[in-house]
């Protein structure tokens, strides 16, 4: 209103001065009462506008006065917004920093105050008693926050982590359920409802969940088809020595899926070669094997490609594994798939050169130290077959290898492992080796050989090629002193 006033008062001032400069002014009179007064037309417009701008004032401050205890109301109310604020953001910081006891006055303080913003000071009193240890307090406030519909997600969400601490798993799964029910981009709700299902080993729920993240966009297409790859892979497995024919068959159906999605899936590969081998189907596992060998080499697949025929000769297994091989040729698994099958083929000479290379290449693994032993056992030099033995248990393990147990069985693993695979291969791609974490025994392809050496003849050879470190000969003879203690005197100078 003030501007307008000024309007009003500019426009008079250059109305009277636009008629003083005309020539002529103009007159205005003013009867009122028994008065008279003239003056000029310019003078006039002059004192209405000062009058004009005089009673507006006069209005101005009439309302400014008459408002005055709301404004004093408004600035009392902002005051405590701004302290309830500066609580409240206090308060969250000591909840982040566990300070319990300074977390829960400032909820207290916060309560008082923030009378507009009941849902904060909900959420700091559950997060102070959080940082406080208070169980039941924590409780409480998350359960008083399912009453409130814009707070329902969270007092789920809080309730939740209560009750796996307390470790109850029904409770965690129903409120995981329910969260999951409301918010349809809730990963954390999804994420929670997946673990629980792997934990129960339901691999059928688990897919369904998986398609239902998918369809939200909470998980991305590739990361879905990993986890279904995996998923799959473990349905069959738990299927697969079900004595029911329908089951087995299911189990069949599940691996080939999981195949066709990840063929590059070890697993999933080597759990459908399995069944479809026992299914008659040879040819067709072999084809998924050789599909999954030129993305990633396995010594599982390697192992199942071998046993999948049985009425070949030696020389006609090799020839089929050194076709395995060049579907990869550089990679270290179809290196050491090449030895076997020129160690199958007689080629000895070939797959012992072979052999050195990958051995001097890298420190030798137990594995590698079988292959080796294998390789001089068939060339006669029982001497470095017995060294290669005894490097063996001391040897790494490698670390794909002992996803094969000792009976020779692959991705044997239990419901807890293809869990856990499952949600390691979903996130990044990676296998996990169970058997290699806990070291636990595997399969081992060690020669066997008497306990006694037999003449001292091929050691020595050995012994000069490197090859091997160097043992006690069987009779030292004048050199004995440079050997020190024989290892045993009493048996005719044979080992113990």
């Amino acid at each position: 209103m003030v501007r307008v006033a000024l309007a009003v008062l500019v426009l008079a001032v250059l109305a009277a001065v636009t008629f003083a400069l005309a020539g002529d002014p103009g007159r205005a009179s003013i009867d009122w009462l028994g008065w008279r007064i003239d003056m000029s037309a310019a003078t006039a417009l002059v004192l209405l506008a000062a009058t004009g701008l005089v009673f507006t004032a006069l209005w101005r401050a009439i309302l400014w006065l008459a408002s005055a205890p709301a404004r004093a109301a408004r600035a009392r109310a902002d005051a405590r917004r701004r302290q309830a604020a500066d609580c409240l953001s206090r308060g969250f910081l000591a909840a982040a920093a566990g300070d319990g006891s300074e977390a829960r006055r400032l909820a207290h303080r916060a309560g008082e105050l923030a009378d507009e913003m009941p849902a904060l000071v909900r959420l700091l009193t559950a997060a102070a008693a959080d940082a406080a240890g208070d169980e039941p307090a924590m409780q409480a406030a998350h359960t008083a926050m399912l009453g409130f519909p814009e707070m329902r997600l969270a007092g789920h969400r809080g309730l939740m982590q209560l009750a796996i601490r307390r470790g109850d798993r029904e409770e965690a799964s129903r409120h995981a359920i329910a969260a999951y029910g409301m918010a349809k981009t809730a990963r954390w709700a999804w994420r929670a409802v997946l673990e629980q299902n792997l934990e129960r080993g339901d691999w059928v729920g688990a897919l369904e969940l998986v398609k239902s993240g998918l369809e939200r966009k909470i998980v991305t297409p590739v990361a879905a088809e990993r986890a279904r790859a995996a998923l799959l892979a473990a349905s069959a497995a738990s299927l697969e020595a079900s004595p029911q024919a329908n089951l087995r068959a299911q189990a069949l159906d599940y691996a080939v899926q999981a195949a066709k999605l990840r063929p590059g899936f070890a697993p999933g590969v080597a759990v459908a070669a399995r069944l479809l081998a026992a299914d008659g189907r040879s040819p067709r596992a072999a084809t998924l094997i050789e599909q999954a060998w030129k993305e990633a080499p396995h010594p599982a697949l390697a192992l199942a490609y071998r046993d999948l025929r049985t009425d070949e000769t030696p020389r006609e297994r090799g020839r089929r594994l050194h076709g395995l091989a060049a579907l990869n040729p550089g990679h270290r698994e179809s290196r050491l798939v090449e030895i076997e099958a020129d160690l199958m083929m007689g080629d000895l000479a070939h797959a012992r050169a072979a052999a050195a290379v990958i051995a001097q290449a890298e420190p030798p693994t137990a594995r590698i130290c079988a292959l080796m032993a294998r390789l001089a056992h068939a060339a006669g030099l029982a001497d470095e077959a017995r060294s290669w033995i005894v490097r063996a248990p001391a040897a790494p393990q490698e670390v794909e290898w002992s996803d094969i147990d000792p009976q020779g069985r692959a991705f044997a693993y239990a419901p807890a492992d293809w869990a856990r695979l499952v949600s390691t291969y979903a996130e990044g791609g990676e296998l996990i080796h169970p058997r290699f974490e806990r070291r636990e025994p595997v399969m081992t392809e060690l020669p066997d050989l008497p306990v006694t050496y037999q003449t001292s003849v091929p050691f020595l050879t050995a012994a000069e090629t490197g090859a091997f470190a160097m043992l006690r000969p069987d009779d030292p003879g004048p050199d004995a002193e440079m050997w020190g203690d024989p290892l045993a005197e009493d048996d005719g100078g044979a080992p113990r």
